[in-house]
């Protein structure tokens, strides 16, 4: 057995796998969305199957309102599993 299985057998026992793929969907978030919209970014933390992003621009965060399910997809997509269940916008 490779140690990458070893890994992933004993996160997959214990609530870390989940803990860890939501900081990962928190990190991904400027490569899902891109330079611009991240500089507009002034925090993110994920909680409870829920990314939490604070934009600093009304009117983005208005145009985010409307791809927020798009974007939750990417990041589920490029995690490889349903980790963000919504995106909450501050």
């Amino acid at each position: 057995m490779s140690i990458r299985q070893i890994i992933d057998r004993v996160m997959d026992r214990s609530a870390s796998r989940d803990e860890f793929l939501g900081q990962r969907a928190s990190a991904l978030w400027p490569d899902i969305v891109g330079p611009g919209v991240n500089r507009q970014t002034t925090r993110r933390y994920f909680r409870d199957g829920h990314l939490h992003v604070f934009i600093a621009s009304a009117p983005l965060k208005a145009e985010l309102s409307f791809r927020c399910e798009a974007i939750a997809e990417a990041i589920n997509r490029a995690l490889g599993r349903d980790i963000v269940k919504k995106i909450i916008l501050h």
